[in-house]
């Protein structure tokens, strides 16, 4: 069926307002509310409701950077950023205790405003401590400071701690209960609906979920030394983790890279349109009940013993080099899973990411990318400033807050987030003004503020304008238990952020050198990049996944490339995850930016297709007997080049891909059909 007769997609309006169904994160969601209602009845209780309100304000931050992952990991997303949170209400604090002049005040804030887009331009942890550097700096020279001024950011800090603490196990962790554990089985889990929609339409949005799922868990695995999972220290070490811990990391450890090596056969069965058996697609669904059962946590006393409700192997004879490599990678799940030491002749091997070089933060800081971003963000905040200063605003500070809501670089389209923020600012203020003509009792408020802080996680994952909706009533009425505001008051924040919503679209979207194709475009670079490079590892005249390899005088450098061609096939998959995600965001831009993201749709569905023929490609060199295609590669890396340099020219390519009506023909390479898409597509 060709690609052209497929649906029409729904217009850019109905991308923007269309909400996403996240799972519901009750413990999340009970420790928000917990760690925003004790400071604020604590500060209650003593008298102090000033010190209550920005403890809650940290806590408050801390909820929005808090995730369900391995306690290192949490304290070092919620420390950067509350750490950023508090060095800015310092800042502002200083400001207004000083009471520095306003040309240097809009100076120092503008200065901040290009750390904090710089910052937020470096990852996902930069982009929440950019933006609350910012945030908490325009707070701090707005709001009435704390008794002593320095003492907000401590504070903040306090509530943020206490956030931090509410998390930590109440009980002794099983491992069952490790995120880690957790993230893996979802892997499983979506493995598991992949495979069973082989051969049917929802093959592709599957495979996608799939892919999220494993960004996931890399994220999980991923220690700030770029290794995947801590390396059990040797027995003599009396720090490190005891015997049966390394034996669950190592458990997981080849569970995980079996994951990886099913999940590429899989992704070849799909670009062939080549179903399973019932039982071989049940079998990842079952090895993720395994791995939370309550039999895993207490570890064997025989490491080849196998536990007495292991899931049986199905029994069926895999025909093509896709399904032998699949069945390969469930044995080898299935025998870690179940704590067996498996058949080393057919075991998997994966690797961990290479260990990233110790300036990779400070080049990303210097990158074009981050400054180019760091100018964006300045260049609406000194707008702010100027405008704020010339009119009669009496919370000013609040423009510039929303300004940097607003364009926090990783939650999409800046317009969709700069017109939700007014919508959901709207819905919020009338709700507070409702809330604040019936009652003003601040332990009333405060719960109400607690409430409003235990819907953030949800509402964050579901839609931009919801949050904004659940944010401001919070935001409101932790300023009415300071003293600041009243039901009069609470209007005037609507024409705040409107201006600052404007600001945005004005100076950061409509005037500003960059539109929805210039974020895509690098991200189809960047994937034709990782393709390319995948392609070269699998094609390597030394192919690391012989399994004649360990036996010829080649064997030491093939298994050095093992691990590399592991971590390009992550890479991958991930870039093209990262361009289809970007694609998503341009939909949800009004023309011309919504018409060219459109445009590249069957860019992004090829380079999907084509990871696909790659794997299915590897596995016919390894399982199938096929000899390496160096005309084929070459015409494969031909039309990469050819889409790469059509994307730095911000030209989408015309053409559109016929996808096959039948199965593919395993006697045919798999690499040659993939090439003559790319060439018609680019044609």
């Amino acid at each position: 069926m060709s690609s052209s007769s497929s649906a029409p997609h729904p217009p850019w309006w109905a991308h923007a307002a269309r909400p996403a169904r996240p799972a519901v994160p009750w413990a999340l969601m009970v420790r928000a509310a917990a760690g925003t209602a004790l400071p604020l009845f604590a500060g209650l209780a003593c008298g102090r409701l000033g010190f209550g309100v920005f403890a809650a304000l940290g806590a408050m931050h801390a909820t929005i950077n808090d995730r369900v992952e391995p306690a290192w990991s949490r304290v070092q997303r919620i420390g950067s950023a509350v750490g950023a949170s508090a060095l800015g209400m310092v800042i502002g604090g200083a400001l207004r205790h000083f009471d520095v002049p306003l040309l240097a005040a809009v100076a120092v804030l503008t200065l901040l405003g290009f750390a904090s887009g710089a910052l937020s331009a470096t990852g996902p942890r930069g982009s929440g401590a950019g933006m609350l550097l910012l945030v908490s700096a325009a707070l701090g020279d707005g709001m009435a400071p704390a008794h002593p001024w320095w003492a907000a950011g401590p504070l903040m800090l306090l509530g943020a701690g206490l956030v931090l603490l509410l998390g930590l196990p109440y009980r002794p962790a099983r491992p069952a209960d490790d995120p880690r554990v957790q993230a893996l089985a979802a892997v499983y889990q979506a493995l598991g609906g992949l495979l069973a929609a082989l051969g049917t339409p929802q093959g592709a949005s599957a495979r996608r979920v799939l892919t999220a799922r494993l960004n996931q868990l890399q994220d999980l695995l991923q220690n700030p030394l770029g290794d995947l999972l801590p390396r059990p220290r040797r027995p003599r070490d009396r720090t490190g983790p005891r015997p049966q811990d390394s034996a669950q990391l190592r458990r997981l450890h080849r569970a995980y890279e079996a994951a990886l090596a099913a999940s590429e056969a899989a992704t070849g069965l799909l670009w062939a349109q080549r179903p399973v058996p019932p039982e071989v697609a049940a079998l990842p669904t079952a090895l993720a009940r395994q791995l939370t059962a309550p039999t895993a946590d207490t570890p064997t006393a025989a490491p080849t013993a196998a536990p007495a409700d292991t899931p049986p192997l199905p029994n069926w004879s895999p025909d093509t080099p896709a399904r032998q490599a699949l069945d390969a990678a469930l044995r080898t799940a299935a025998d870690a899973v179940a704590g067996r030491a498996g058949d080393p002749a057919t075991a998997v091997r994966a690797a961990a990411a290479p260990p990233p070089d110790p300036w990779r933060l400070r080049a990303r800081l210097l990158s074009r990318g981050s400054v180019r971003y760091g100018s964006r963000v300045a260049l609406c905040v000194a707008v702010a400033e100027v405008v704020t200063a010339g009119l009669p605003l009496d919370r000013a500070y609040w423009v510039p807050m929303t300004v940097a809501f607003v364009l926090k670089p990783d939650l999409g389209s800046v317009f969709l987030r700069a017109v939700s923020r007014a919508v959901g600012t709207v819905l919020g203020v009338a709700l507070t003004a409702a809330l604040l003509s019936l009652t003003t009792e601040p332990w009333l408020l405060a719960a109400v503020a607690a409430l409003c802080v235990a819907l953030l996680p949800y509402s964050a994952a579901a839609h931009y304008g919801l949050n904004t909706a659940v944010m401001t009533p919070m935001a409101l009425v932790l300023v009415q238990l300071g003293g600041q505001s009243g039901v009069a008051e609470v209007g005037p924040r609507v024409l705040d952020t409107v201006l600052a919503s404007l600001i945005v679209l004005v100076f950061g979207y409509l005037l500003w050198p960059e539109r929805a194709p210039h974020r895509i475009e690098p991200r189809i670079v960047a994937a034709t990049g990782t393709l390319r490079a995948y392609l070269l590892s699998v094609t390597d005249p030394i192919n690391p996944a012989d399994p004649a390899a360990p036996t010829s005088p080649a064997a030491p450098a093939a298994q050095e490339r093992a691990p590399s061609q592991v971590w390009l096939r992550r890479t991958a998959y991930r870039a093209l995850a990262d361009a289809r995600q970007e694609v998503r965001h341009g939909l949800t831009e009004p023309p011309p930016a919504g018409r060219r993201a459109e445009a590249w749709l069957p860019a992004t569905a090829a380079l999907e297709r084509l990871g696909g023929a790659v794997a299915a490609y590897a596995a016919q060199l390894r399982y199938g007997g096929r000899a390496n295609e160096p005309q084929e590669v070459a015409r494969v890396l031909a039309a990469l080049d050819q889409l790469a340099t059509a994307a730095r020219a911000h030209r989408p390519p015309d053409g559109r891909t016929e996808r096959p009506t039948g199965p593919h023909n395993p006697e045919r390479s798999a690499l040659a059909q993939a090439a003559g898409e790319l060439e018609q597509l680019l044609s």
